[in-house]
């Protein structure tokens, strides 16, 4: 474990934050970023497809604010992370479980740091959905929470039919390095106009996303490939079949979600036995990277709730 390129400045996150190389139990190298101020208790953050520590650092400064230390992941094929690819901007994996290493990596390595304890968990859509399965394998935090978890992927129903067999045909016959349809090497934040995204309603927070990735192109992804797809909607089936685990759970869902399914989450949701749904009126999908207002309602409830176990 040594240390990693990060890019403080982009971070915006409380001082002294800085990055660190580990490596998961199969050698893939991550990178993680860590935050000690708090002394509440640490999380461990999930991020979501594309993104990567630095992303973060906002979110770690509302959580210091609130007496919690942050350690946020480079999932492998992102960020700084290895990349299993010769085109680097399309995000692969090969089965869901490979990402269960890396949790479990973070997990060590805020045990190595000695944060402090106890854990908690903020998971965001497809770190969401990592994050349920990490719960369910007995991750050993106090608390958890959602934010816009990808439980289900969102595909136009006239698409369905055609991306699931692409993908499961791409599984058999080794053609899984293809781009899933309508995705390319582009990244989202990079190119989209701030009017109609589908990420948050707060100009400001959009141009601070679309500026990382134009100051450190390497941090970037583009669209996911067709083994990615296969593995993600295998292990959302997976996971739909099983019951909710005894961790106490908040989800937060914006109202203006376009990103993942929501029909998945809600039904989770009204069957976990110590679990409650939080809709957010008008947010889009980055519901901690919404506006200042809706930003610190998330984090109040999801910081009331770690305060609840301790």
């Amino acid at each position: 474990m040594n240390a990693a390129p990060f890019h403080a400045e982009l971070a915006d996150g409380p001082a002294g934050g800085h990055a660190v190389w580990l490596h998961a139990s199969d050698g893939v190298r991550l990178r993680a970023g860590v935050w000690r101020e708090g002394a509440k208790g640490t999380v461990l953050l999930l991020p979501g497809r594309t993104e990567y520590a630095e992303k973060y650092g906002r979110a770690a400064a509302d959580l210091a604010d609130r007496g919690y230390a942050t350690v946020a992941l480079d999932f492998r094929g992102q960020g700084l992370a290895d990349r299993p690819l010769a085109d680097r901007m399309m995000g692969h994996v090969g089965n869901f479980t490979e990402y269960q290493r890396d949790v479990q990596a973070l997990a060590a390595l805020a045990n190595t740091l000695a944060l402090p304890g106890p854990r908690y968990l903020i998971a965001h859509s497809m770190g969401g959905c990592i994050g349920l399965r990490s719960l369910m394998q007995g991750l050993a935090v106090k608390a958890a929470v959602f934010s816009a978890p990808m439980w289900g992927i969102r595909i136009a129903p006239l698409m369905r039919p055609l991306a699931t067999t692409l993908a499961a045909a791409a599984r058999v016959t080794g053609q899984t390095g293809h781009y899933a349809p309508g995705t390319t090497a582009t990244t989202y934040v990079a190119e989209a106009p701030y009017h109609g995204n589908v990420l948050t309603t707060d100009a400001a927070m959009f141009g601070w996303m679309k500026a990382q990735v134009m100051a450190q192109p390497d941090l970037a992804l583009g669209g996911p490939s067709l083994g990615w797809l296969h593995a993600a909607l295998a292990e959302c089936r997976a996971l739909a079949a099983l019951p909710s685990p005894a961790t106490p759970a908040l989800c937060a869902l914006g109202t203006a979600e376009k990103v993942v399914d929501t029909a998945p989450v809600h039904r989770r949701m009204a069957q976990w036995p110590q679990g409650h749904l939080q809709t957010v009126q008008g947010a889009e999908h980055e519901v901690m990277m919404e506006t200042p207002a809706t930003r610190a309602v998330f984090f109040d409830a999801a910081c009331a709730l770690f305060d609840a176990q301790r």
